[in-house]
């Protein structure tokens, strides 16, 4: 019995055709990505500040209180 051949990873099988796949479109999804998803790229020299995501989530967590504080405290003195 002979061992079947095995396909490379980027390999389609010789049953599909690449017209049952339809026509493609480049970004197809691109708007719909854009408006919901909240990813954020650091400028390298920022990111080398943080050793990992939750090192940056704390820091802004952090931040954000002290902001909240610092708002707080200006609306009491007017």
């Amino acid at each position: 019995m002979k061992k079947a051949k095995k396909l490379a990873a980027d390999e389609v099988r010789s049953e599909y055709k690449r017209l049952d796949c339809g026509t493609l479109v480049r970004g197809k999804y691109i708007a719909r990505l854009r408006e919901r998803s909240n990813a954020v790229v650091l400028d390298p020299e920022v990111a080398g500040l943080f050793p990992t995501a939750a090192a940056v989530n704390a820091a802004l967590r952090s931040l954000a209180e002290i902001a909240k504080r610092a708002g707080s405290r200006r609306d009491q003195s007017r």
